[in-house]
């Protein structure tokens, strides 16, 4: 079985950091399983993946994700492998459009991540989406909420199936926490800590978590994993608060694990999520969970964790407060989201995909 995974490229992401994951997984299976990249940006993930030297890692060379010429560079790797499967947008469209090309027999699986974009909210959009849809032989939906979307605005219910993410939980078991002045030295270890990992971008809503500050006492201080385009508005709103003793924004870090078993909370105030793979991770850590009750992330956290309403600072800070004042509560509630996080073992992911491999391949 010869499989090639296609992306965007490797910044950070969920999607990213599952396939860096799961990869070496499918290799230790003794299955081929290679990576294309549409452009090459040096990125933590890219040299995590190309430090475990257990696949080929190919990029396309151009600077521009949008770039046409794409296309024809996507058709010539189609030879040599039996399923091509795609993650993101515009590498969703490019690799259809190259299979159309060539008029290749190779089979095309998509993995949508999201449970919403700009293209499935505009009706202009849907006879487009729907045709290159229709070229994957199956659509990967990453919970049931995400199947639902597609299901009502697509259409092509035969195409769908649900395949929920996955977590490395030994990595996250196995990590040590650090002392929290290791982190940063304006944070004390008597301090209580929350943490929020994810990009900055529109749908991760950082600026509710900021706000929710102003709602708690001065010894809860917050650290922001991640980077991206705005985190300078993020920085920004910071300073307009004048919390730089109690925000500080650590960019891209592959220690998150360790970062993780050191916060006391463990936030994701998005918008919306297509899973929210890292409340699982933070679930795994043994941490409170605290999330925006928006689609996909709610089936994840509901039950075990914390939900409160999206873009309502003045809630998540009050929820952020009864777990940090009530001892019974938060450790009743970090039991609850540790059980919860071993339905996500990334082994299951594992067979599931190669279980959806092997069908197609019959």
């Amino acid at each position: 079985m010869k499989i090639l995974q296609i992306i965007n490229n490797l910044e950070t992401g969920g999607a990213e950091k599952l396939l860096v994951e799961i990869i070496p997984l499918f290799v230790k299976k003794n299955v081929k399983m290679d990576l294309l990249m549409i452009n090459q940006i040096d990125s933590p993930f890219l040299k995590q993946l190309t430090d475990k030297n257990c696949c080929e890692i190919y990029s396309l060379g151009f600077k521009s994700l949008y770039n046409p010429l794409n296309i024809f560079k996507i058709a010539k790797y189609f030879k040599s492998y039996d399923i091509i499967h795609v993650h993101l947008f515009p590498a969703q469209y490019w690799v259809v459009l190259a299979k159309i090309i060539t008029f290749s027999k190779v089979k095309l699986i998509f993995t949508e991540h999201s449970t919403s974009n700009k293209r499935i909210q505009n009706r202009a959009f849907i006879f487009f989406e729907r045709t290159i849809y229709h070229h994957y032989s199956k659509v990967i939906c990453i919970t049931q909420e995400v199947k639902n979307v597609l299901e009502s605005h697509i259409g092509l219910s035969d195409k769908y199936v649900v395949i929920e993410n996955g977590v490395n939980l030994e990595n996250i078991h196995l990590a040590n926490p650090l002392t929290k002045s290791e982190i940063h030295p304006y944070i004390d270890e008597n301090d209580k800590l929350l943490i929020q990992v994810s990009a900055f971008r529109k749908e991760k809503d950082q600026i509710t978590l900021i706000k929710a500050l102003q709602y708690l006492s001065e010894n809860v201080k917050l650290i922001l994993v991640g980077d991206g385009l705005l985190r300078h508005q993020n920085e920004t709103m910071v300073k307009k608060m004048k919390l730089e003793h109690r925000v500080f924004f650590l960019g891209t870090r592959m220690n998150v694990p360790q970062l993780l078993k050191t916060a006391d909370i463990s936030i994701l105030s998005s918008h919306w999520e297509g899973f929210g793979l890292v409340a699982v991770e933070g679930m795994a850590a043994g941490k409170p969970v605290i999330a925006s009750n928006v689609a996909g992330l709610s089936n994840v956290v509901n039950g075990s964790g914390v939900l409160f309403e999206k873009g309502n600072e003045k809630q998540l800070g009050q929820k952020i407060k009864e777990l940090l004042d009530n001892n019974n509560l938060y450790n009743e509630v970090a039991k609850r989201c540790y059980e919860r996080s071993k339905q996500y073992d990334i082994n299951i992911l594992v067979k599931k995909l190669m279980n959806l491999y092997n069908d197609l391949l019959k």
